[in-house]
């Protein structure tokens, strides 16, 4: 049988694990050293007869981090997102750490040292860790999960910015036709159908039936759209003539071509550096926000909400809506929800006709004391 052996003032200890690696540990006491080395004998017999799972690597989170981003990150639309997190926040907090090592209290400290960004940036953080470390189990690098709380983040609030009338939705259009005809022709788009700037860019001529009246949105700035599935938007009667006559002017592949013919990428001044111009053109001046800093009327994604509000002001069907904008799940759509004009319009009654207005009518309601 294995005993500890002195080693310079020390005693060390031999083991061949479940895997059939050797091991060895040092320690001061030759108690402690056989204490340790029956330990590790008895847990190595236990997994060989199945009454316990073998002990994880010593993997540790900077191993995890390279491996993420060499096999997981890169299958990913949000890949860059995930180089920046693990980059800025996740290795420099925990990369050293043994995956084993990395438990409630580490991520506890990880949050408040983050105090100063918003709820959902912390969550998004978190988001990714856990799902690194659910890869990290998979893998049998680790156990399992610790039981990490990510801050609570509201599902939507009701502070997104569109354009709110007609008169708005016509002086934007106008200022846009101003800029040139694919910037007429492509916030038209936006305005009308709902769709993202990356779906938007990635359109192409195959994907419409003018005809049918049908836009099949199946691609993005870099491949699949966001919800990675094909959906069916329809050309509504303002945008059919637009985009009738744009299919004239422009015969190429794609729908919405940059000066190269090919498609605008997510940093394209169309979307950002031209729509400002076109919003101050129509006159529509920069809004203050709460920190002081001030913000464009609406960005490019607001015109996806001027779609979607438009649409529930005028009564069309929530469920629809969800399935033009490619939501998930019904609780996204409903943000817009009390923009509808009949929203409450079968509860005004709901708690009687009237309240009392007079101390007769307080008296009359009140009950009988007893």
């Amino acid at each position: 049988m294995a005993r500890p052996v002195k080693q310079l003032g020390k005693w060390r200890i031999r083991w061949v694990d479940a895997d059939g690696h050797r091991c060895s540990e040092v320690y001061d006491e030759f108690a402690d050293a056989a204490f340790k080395l029956r330990q590790h004998q008895l847990e190595v017999e236990q997994v060989r007869r199945g009454l316990r799972a073998a002990q994880p690597p010593d993997k540790t989170f900077n191993q995890l981090c390279d491996y993420w981003l060499e096999k997981r990150a890169v299958r990913k639309r949000s890949q860059k997102d995930d180089e920046s997190i693990i980059r800025r926040h996740l290795r420099p907090s925990f990369g050293p750490l043994k995956l084993r090592e990395l438990g409630v209290a580490q991520v506890d400290d990880f949050v408040l040292a983050r105090a100063q960004l918003d709820k959902k940036t912390i969550a998004n953080h978190l988001t990714l860790l856990i799902s690194m470390m659910n890869v990290a189990v998979d893998l049998g690098w680790l156990a399992k999960v610790p039981k990490i709380k990510k801050p609570r983040v509201p599902l939507f609030t009701r502070d997104f910015h569109y354009l709110r009338t007609d008169d708005e939705i016509r002086r934007f259009l106008e200022a846009a036709f101003g800029e040139g005809e694919v910037v007429g022709a492509l916030y038209s788009a936006a305005v009308y159908t709902g769709m993202r700037e990356g779906e938007l860019a990635g359109l192409r001529w195959d994907d419409i039936d003018l005809e049918r009246r049908l836009i099949t949105v199946q691609r993005s700035f870099d491949g699949p759209t966001k919800a990675e599935d094909v959906r069916y938007v329809p050309i509504l009667d303002p945008l059919l003539p637009v985009l009738k006559a744009w299919r004239l002017r422009c015969p190429g592949a794609v729908v919405f071509p940059n000066r190269d013919g090919g498609m605008h990428q997510s940093a394209a001044r169309i979307f950002q550096e031209v729509l400002h111009r076109v919003l101050d053109t129509a006159g529509f001046k920069p809004v203050q926000r709460s920190n002081g800093k001030k913000r464009p009327y609406v960005t490019f994604h607001g015109l996806r909400h001027s779609f979607a509000s438009h649409w529930v002001m005028r009564g069309g069907d929530m469920f629809r809506l969800q399935k033009i904008l490619g939501h998930k799940s019904i609780q996204m759509t409903q943000r817009y929800a009390h923009l509808a004009p009949e929203a409450f319009a079968g509860d005004y009654g709901r708690l009687g006709s009237r309240a009392p207005s007079e101390a007769a009518d307080v008296i009359a309601i009140a009950p009988a004391p007893s």
